[in-house]
């Protein structure tokens, strides 16, 4: 569900990464992401789908091709495409990738709508985006609360024309991410914690203490932007922080807007589509929350990256893309 970017010190990006299926354990080669600006030379095309009175902004990377399209569910809510722009280079393979902004953020930006702010305006606006790019055959991937989006769509609709799932640091409980938040508090220092407390306890969120507080919780375990981050993720965004209060609540551990009654996991043994699922070991989403996903969806695979956080596909870039790359290969 992550929204913000925060700056922080030019970290190690080394990583190393795991892969868990059946069993087994393979541990893989250390790792640099590669900084790439100019992500594609790829075509763009960039456009507006009308969706209930207002508009959706898509952007389409690549041409069609015998490859299912890759449909791309970002974060937040209200988190924005742009960190998505980092797996351009997905599209050097021949496969279009293809994200939006959701209602609420980014290019569709809308406020003094909180009504608006629920599951199924979201799962309709998936419903909708699908059925106008005549999406008939696809790869999804959602990130933090899309890997949420496609759990709920694959479960409560049961699409058609999924080719598989990547469920890249998301959830099934809002319940167990809260408890998983908390027991991450723990690792920051005494003074971060008590202000993260007192701003609990009273409902301050703007308090100067608690924000200082929360940004050091998104430097160590969400995402660090600096002057050698990609422009994408440099970039100025508008973000939907009205759309992530209603729908998520002030912050990653306090879920109270209208998802925090979220809990899928009684049910993901009903997701039939084949499943990737991709955290960090730096991760809000834990191995306790990535485990899961893994042991209740049927046949899943996971792919622990370490010293990733939040953004695995930043902080192990070249990895994550590698692969990437091969499970759509694997499973088109």
């Amino acid at each position: 569900m992550s929204l913000f970017s925060k700056k922080f010190r030019k970290n190690d990006l080394l990583s190393k990464s795991f892969c868990i299926f059946a069993g087994t354990v393979q541990v893989v080669e250390d790792v640099r992401w590669k900084n790439c600006n100019n992500m594609t030379n790829n075509k763009i095309t960039e456009g507006y789908m009308p969706f209930m009175g207002y508009k959706t902004y898509y952007r389409i990377v690549g041409e069609e091709s015998e490859k299912a399209p890759l449909l791309l569910l970002h974060g937040g809510p209200g988190s924005t495409h742009n960190y998505f722009e980092v797996l351009d280079c997905i599209a050097d393979t021949g496969r279009q990738i293809i994200s939006y902004d959701q209602i609420g953020c980014g290019n569709s930006y809308l406020d003094g709508h909180p009504e608006l702010w629920t599951q199924k305006t979201w799962i309709d606006e998936l419903i909708a985006i699908r059925e106008y790019l005549n999406l008939y055959t696809v790869h999804i991937l959602g990130q933090s609360w899309g890997a949420m989006q496609a759990i709920a769509y694959a479960i409560d609709e049961k699409p058609e024309g999924i080719k598989s799932l990547i469920l890249s640091s998301g959830h099934a409980s809002s319940s167990l991410w809260a408890s998983e938040q908390h027991r991450l508090i723990k690792q920051l220092s005494e003074e971060d914690q008590e202000d993260i407390r007192q701003a609990e306890a009273n409902g301050q969120w703007d308090s100067p203490d608690y924000l200082r507080a929360n940004d050091h919780y998104f430097e160590q375990f969400v995402i660090s932007v600096d002057e050698y981050s990609p422009e994408c993720l440099r970039r100025k965004k508008r973000a939907g922080t009205e759309a992530y209060l209603y729908g998520w609540g002030p912050n990653e551990y306090q879920p109270l807007g209208s998802l925090k009654d979220f809990e899928y996991t009684d049910r993901l043994h009903l997701i039939t589509q084949p499943t990737l699922i991709c955290s960090g070991t730096r991760d809000i989403c834990t191995p306790v929350v990535a485990a899961s996903l893994y042991e209740h969806i049927p046949g899943s695979r996971w792919h622990l990256f370490r010293k990733a956080r939040h953004t695995c596909f930043v902080d192990a870039h070249e990895e994550y893309c590698k692969v990437l790359i091969d499970w759509l290969k694997e499973n088109d």
